[in-house]
């Protein structure tokens, strides 16, 4: 029996609009990695310090923190292609500006730019995936197939960071997003289908705005105080109004008929611990990252293309182990399996912080995939802990929420432990001395929540149905993604049977 032209066609479509956005997201996550193996050429040829590079690549993770919530919603309400083509093109022409950046300011100027256009592709491409995929294994398999193919970019930047820069310089990384987002234009307004939500909710914007201030504010004094003086008055007046202005969202969001983050999640304690022990992973996998290059650079000699091979590692120990994270927190339970990783990855950084200049690569390499080990059995298992905790309507929305924590703590990652690294610099120690603390510190931290999860994190009952802000259906599909392949359902077991199996089904249930 043979399938009918239109079941072909259908297929064909479905090919198409898989591929288109897969490569999409690789495209953001590739980005994500890239640009940590070119900071040290960025910080020689524009004569920048430390604050430049943090800036450099807090600026994206900002803006992708802050505005990923409101970009799922903003798709489905508007259109989820033009969404996701809107945030192509503005993610591309960044790009072209980011490499052409005669200065740290306008390179910072450039990133913040992909940062908008990167909170739109990610939401809107999973969205576009799910909406197309009515059937739910069909579902679950093609936003497996969308984690797995557009995770590749996490381990594809080191290396491609590194080849690029050492053959071409710093600018190439960006300009190789340039002829990926040509190809997604292109193949994107003829093989995409339109679909939207037209009882998608109204767009939160005084708790976007007051959120991308407040966290603003609050990482400038980080970044700048060790530079300024945390006595300097723009300093001590960028904490008290970051302070204010998260005090300002708290009080907006808990008044809203349909906030960006729904307060009343919080009072389940399954969410709430999922959610603190997420801010911890993006603070210590982020924070730590955007030192690895510069270590093999600075500290050991390598040169960046080395380094970019050298940081591969975690890469590769994340993209292995992650598939495999939602079946083990199916059979062990979220707590077991979230403790274990974060173990592994606090040991891991503390392993880490006692590397020096003359320990040979054969004894440092197993210490990044430890903590690449770790890290990603703590990813999907967070998630669908925090998806657990809510209704089924909900589930979209929780995981959102995942990322966007994960995302705030990588924010605060980069911020905090450039602060250990100068203040060690400060008092007189080398940048060796300043970069083992900064591995121990993120090393403890880890630790101490490995120990805060295994004691809080536990099963709780999903919230009842109505308990916070209502979100349509769409909404909360949109905003599913996570930014990074490890927290998609690539982890989902044949037959689901305790929770965290299939981390991803509520969040695809809820797309409509």
């Amino acid at each position: 029996m043979t399938a009918s032209p239109a079941s072909v066609g259908s297929r064909q479509s479905r090919s198409a609009l898989l591929t288109v956005t897969c490569l999409g997201q690789f495209m953001v996550l590739l980005d994500n990695t890239i640009v940590g193996a070119a900071l040290p050429d960025m910080q020689q040829r524009l004569h920048t310090q430390l604050t430049g590079l943090q800036w450099i690549v807090d600026a994206y993770v900002l803006l992708v923190a802050m505005l990923l919530l409101s970009g799922g919603v903003f798709a489905d309400r508007f259109g989820r292609k033009r969404v996701y083509l809107t945030g192509v093109a503005v993610f591309t022409v960044a790009s072209v500006m980011c490499s052409l950046a005669p200065s740290v300011g306008w390179l910072v100027a450039g990133r913040v730019l992909q940062g908008v256009g990167a909170a739109a592709v990610s939401p809107a491409s999973l969205a576009l995936l799910v909406a197309a995929c009515p059937v739910p294994q069909e579902r679950i398999k093609a936003i497996g197939l969308w984690a797995g193919l557009s995770g590749l970019g996490l381990a594809v930047g080191p290396v491609a960071g590194g080849v690029l820069t050492d053959v071409f310089g710093w600018p190439a990384i960006f300009l190789v997003n340039v002829p990926i987002g040509v190809v997604l234009l292109l193949f994107g307004l003829r093989s995409l289908e339109e679909t939207r939500n037209p009882n998608a909710p109204a767009i939160d914007v005084p708790g976007t705005v007051l959120s991308v201030l407040a966290v603003g504010a609050l990482t400038y004094g980080l970044i700048e105080g060790g530079a300024r003086g945390w006595t300097a008055p723009v300093i001590l007046g960028s904490f008290t109004a970051g302070v204010i202005l998260l005090a300002a969202f708290v009080a907006v969001e808990a008044r809203r008929s349909a906030p960006m983050l729904p307060l009343p999640l919080f009072r389940q304690r399954l969410f709430t611990v999922s959610n603190t022990a997420m801010v911890v992973v993006g603070f210590a996998l982020m924070g730590s990252s955007f030192f690895f290059s510069q270590f093999f650079v600075y500290v050991q000699g390598s040169s960046i293309l080395r380094a970019g091979l050298q940081t591969l590692p975690m890469s590769l120990g994340m993209v292995i182990v992650s598939p495999y994270a939602g079946r083990l927190a199916a059979r062990y339970g979220f707590r077991s399996v979230v403790t274990v990783g974060l173990a592994l990855a606090g040991l891991g950084l503390l392993a880490l912080g006692m590397v020096h200049a003359d320990t040979g690569y054969g004894n440092v390499w197993w210490r990044l995939g430890v903590v690449g080990i770790g890290f990603a059995l703590t990813l999907s298992p967070l998630t669908g802990a925090a998806i657990q905790a809510v209704s089924p309507q909900e589930g979209g929305l929780a995981s959102g929420i995942s990322s966007t924590t994960r995302q705030i703590g990588a924010v605060l990652g980069v911020a905090v432990l450039g602060v250990v690294v100068r203040t060690r610099q400060s008092g007189g120690a080398s940048f060796e001395a300043g970069l083992n603390s900064a591995f121990l510190a993120a090393g403890a931290v880890t630790l101490v929540t490995a120990v805060f999860t295994g004691l809080w994190l536990s099963r709780s009952e999903p919230a009842a149905e109505g308990s916070s802000a209502p979100r349509s259906s769409a909404g909360q599909g949109a905003v599913t993604t996570s930014g990074e392949a490890s927290e998609q359902p690539v982890t989902a077991a044949p037959a689901p049977t305790r929770e965290g199996d299939s981390f991803a089904a509520p969040g695809a249930r809820s797309s409509g």
